[in-house]
């Protein structure tokens, strides 16, 4: 055969096994034309975190960092709980992360530390009275007038369920001998649920005692005097505390029968043989843990009854 024939003939075929190939191919992408990246993925699993499709559904944005420097901040509630509710604490954005270092915790949310100076200038003449003359200067006769210092009293932080029993964050400032009381009756109240509804500084309230029982906010120091008379309150020394004071009020009694009811729109709540909720009696587990802490109870009183209030005489 002559060679030039011979080469005629090679190139038919490669031309031939090419029309095929192409003629497969073809019939490959009619048989598989819904065949997509997400089918690939499947087929070939190793390759998936590669090749698959990206998804419709936006990220979660990332939560808000807390700035705890601020008087703005917000408390997220509780690690890992359903609830959106959040609250404001001012006393926790002032001392912030300032005195770690000093803070004693009992759990998670619950634990106390001395007072920032941020928190201290807070509450100096509203809860804690001014120790400044009109210069602006200190006064050490206003000082020496004051029958606690800022070193004596401690931030306590806690948690407590609401009225709608949902946790909630507290806070309140007392005397440093009863802190540790304190952190660990809140805890166990915790514990079982007891319900709160509220515990904010009273500084919130202006240090007005009145305006935070109406409110029926749970509270412990504040530099006042027993109310009608000159005489300290426990609550001047951070040693007492009232408990959900709208449904527990301070009842005096007059000469003539008669009775002043503190809050007076609290006055339905003053009949202790009633039953009702949010009520502290010595079957209350409030009662009790106070009790077992070496607290006394304003409502065992003879000349008045305090049935929100608990206080400590500490050498």
């Amino acid at each position: 055969m002559n060679p030039i024939d011979r080469n005629k003939i090679w190139k038919m075929v490669g031309i031939l096994a090419l029309i095929t190939v192409v003629a497969g191919g073809l019939l490959r992408v009619s048989q598989h034309n819904s065949y997509t990246l997400g089918d690939y993925a499947s087929d070939n699993p190793t390759l998936a975190y590669q090749t698959a499709e990206p998804s419709l559904s936006p990220s979660p944005s990332p939560a808000p960092a807390i700035d705890s420097s601020s008087t703005d901040s917000t408390e997220i509630l509780q690690e890992g709980s359903s609830m959106a509710e959040t609250t404001v604490l001012t006393g926790y954005s002032l001392n912030g992360e300032l005195l770690t270092d000093q803070r004693t915790t009992l759990s998670d949310g619950f634990y106390y530390e001395p007072l920032s100076e941020k928190l201290q200038r807070y509450i100096t003449g509203v809860s804690y009275p001014a120790t400044v003359d009109n210069s602006g200067e200190a006064s050490q006769d206003l000082l020496k007038s004051v029958e606690i210092s800022y070193d004596d009293l401690r931030y306590v932080h806690i948690r407590h369920y609401n009225f709608e029993g949902n946790p909630a964050e507290g806070e309140l400032i007392c005397n440093k001998a009863i802190a540790q009381d304190l952190t660990e009756i809140f805890y166990e109240l915790y514990c079982n649920e007891y319900q709160l509804e509220k515990v904010l500084l009273i500084d919130e309230y202006d240090g007005d005692d009145l305006a935070s029982m109406e409110d029926n906010n749970t509270s412990c120091f504040n530099y006042r005097p027993v109310e009608g008379t000159s005489s300290l309150s426990k609550h001047a020394l951070g040693l007492a505390i009232d408990i959900n004071p709208f449904y527990n009020p301070y009842i005096t009694y007059n000469k003539d029968g008669s009775e002043k009811v503190s809050p007076a729109n609290a006055s339905t709540y003053a009949d202790r043989a009633a039953s009702f909720p949010y009520k502290i009696d010595e079957n209350d587990l409030c009662y009790q843990l106070f009790k077992e802490h070496g607290f006394t109870w304003g409502g065992h009183w003879n000349s008045c009854k305090d049935y929100q209030h608990f206080q400590k005489v500490v050498e």
